[in-house]
């Protein structure tokens, strides 16, 4: 009998999570006003970075359970951004602070000089909503 691959982990999820954002950080960057695409747009990052947040602990199971801790510990620090840049957009979002995003997007910048994008190949229709879902979610009950 062969051996069972999986190939949907969490790193490929996380791969994909970090070429939508980078996407979207492209697309935001073009922008010369908030309109309602910048706010769906900036909502679909806070999404983004929350789901690549949540694949950390998944990632590093297997080398706990090896005994690995130096090397899980390096993983969780290398992606401890994440999370603070999810918190610090949720926050901007909801207070309609459109005056800090760009300042927020050049500090996220350095996390994303790893992808090249030649080609956007994100549809719209990704972050169409995003925005009114971020700000009907409470916090006992987060949308993914």
């Amino acid at each position: 009998m062969s051996r069972v691959v999986n190939t949907d982990g969490p790193g490929k999820a996380r791969n994909q999570l970090m070429r939508t954002a980078a996407e979207v950080i492209r697309r935001l960057s073009q922008k010369t006003r908030a309109d309602e695409e910048v706010w769906d747009m900036a909502a679909l990052l806070v999404y983004c970075f929350r789901r690549i947040d949540e694949g950390i602990d998944e990632s590093v199971s297997a080398w706990e359970k090896r005994d690995y801790w130096v090397k899980a510990a390096q993983f969780r620090a290398r992606w401890a951004w994440v999370s603070q840049a999810a918190a610090e957009l949720d926050g901007l979002v909801r207070s309609a602070d459109w005056d800090r995003l760009p300042a927020t997007l050049v500090k996220l910048l350095p996390y994303f000089e790893e992808i090249k994008i030649v080609k956007l190949t994100r549809d719209p229709s990704l972050w169409r909503g995003a925005y009114q879902r971020l700000l009907r979610e409470t916090s006992s009950n987060r949308e993914v």
